[in-house]
């Protein structure tokens, strides 16, 4: 496959979003939307099912251990966040590049006949590309835009102030990014299989039978999103980062990248208490996150809620096969 602009820039609009589309949860059923397709994890294994140009359904799955299994230190509150994250990530890099491979596929051969994909190396530079993208743009641009303000507004001056003042202009950064990317008939097609995700995950939940016609019947709106992740990421590090004692530019960017296991960590435990207590005071924080889902998810058609369906059927079968006990919020 020749790897155009274009297609540069499609891939790496796809993984600036894994955050937002995947659901980091490893003694839970849950999953991520892919092009063209959805991965669906149980505790053991994974399963991605993705529809190619021509109607054909194709899949990849596996086991997969859980972090905190393989190396016991992420059992541990904050620690367990950051492993199960990091897996996460790792995973929804994997699965995007296998559906890539098959949704990308537009009847382009080689010579010598073999088979067109996406290679390690275009991979490698799409995730640099976008780690760059990301500190620049959620990191060094809002800490910028503040001490600027900073100078023209002497209250800013404040650190409570100013790191408040930072933390609205990442968020606005952050969903007017999401709002132009939305825009996108590629992207919205993701959204659309992203509210396929959340359906089936709703329907397995829930005891049901699962079948189109029962997942079509839940909301996509669920609270282990990626979407309320980043949110209340966002919200904990305005209070992170105001109890750092720098006052220098250089000392704030650096804290800024280097804290940001930390306050993922952080963040993971409040999603994670909230999804469990769904009545608590802290399942406010996941609140905002849900109604900005009504952007990241949209209405399934059928034929991609079935593609949902077979993603999860995969890794269940998988699971069953190895005995793993599910556990359901």
């Amino acid at each position: 496959m020749s790897w155009s602009p274009k297609k540069f820039l499609r891939m790496a609009a796809h993984v600036q979003l894994l955050p937002v589309l995947e659901s980091g949860e490893e003694t839970l059923v849950g999953g991520q939307a892919v092009m063209e397709g959805v991965m669906m994890r149980a505790p053991h294994s994974y399963c991605v099912a993705v529809r190619k140009p021509n109607g054909e359904l194709v899949t990849e799955e596996n086991t997969l251990p859980r972090v905190s299994e393989k190396y016991p230190f992420f059992k541990y509150p904050i620690a367990r966040g950051v492993g199960t994250l990091g897996q996460a990530m790792w995973l929804g890099v994997k699965s995007l590049q296998f559906s890539a491979n098959a949704a990308l596929d537009e009847g382009e051969a080689r010579k010598d006949g073999g088979k067109t994909e996406v290679s390690s190396w275009a991979m490698t530079v799409t995730l640099g590309f976008s780690l760059v993208f990301f500190i620049l743009m959620y990191k060094l641009l809002p800490l910028y835009m503040t001490t600027l303000l900073e100078k023209s507004f002497p209250l800013i001056h404040n650190r409570v102030a100013f790191n408040f003042v930072d933390g609205v202009i990442r968020i606005a950064i952050f969903l007017g990014f999401l709002y132009m990317l939305s825009r996108s008939k590629d992207i919205h097609r993701v959204f659309q299989y992203h509210g396929a995700e959340h359906k089936v995950v709703f329907n397995f939940e829930s005891g049901q039978p699962v079948t189109v016609r029962n997942a079509q019947q839940f909301t996509t709106l669920h609270p282990r999103c990626g979407t309320s992740f980043l949110l209340v990421v966002m919200m904990v590090s305005m209070a992170v980062y105001t109890l750092l004692p720098f006052d220098g530019f250089a000392g704030k960017f650096i804290s800024r990248i280097v804290l940001l296991p930390v306050i993922a960590g952080l963040s993971y435990e409040m999603i994670r208490y909230a999804a469990r207590k769904r009545s608590s005071l802290l399942a406010l924080l996941t609140m905002p996150g849900l109604w900005l889902q009504k952007i990241t998810t949209q209405p399934p058609a059928d034929d991609q809620t079935e593609v949902a369906i077979h993603a999860l059927e995969g890794a269940m079968k998988l699971e069953q096969q190895q005995g793993g006990e599910l556990v359901i919020a």
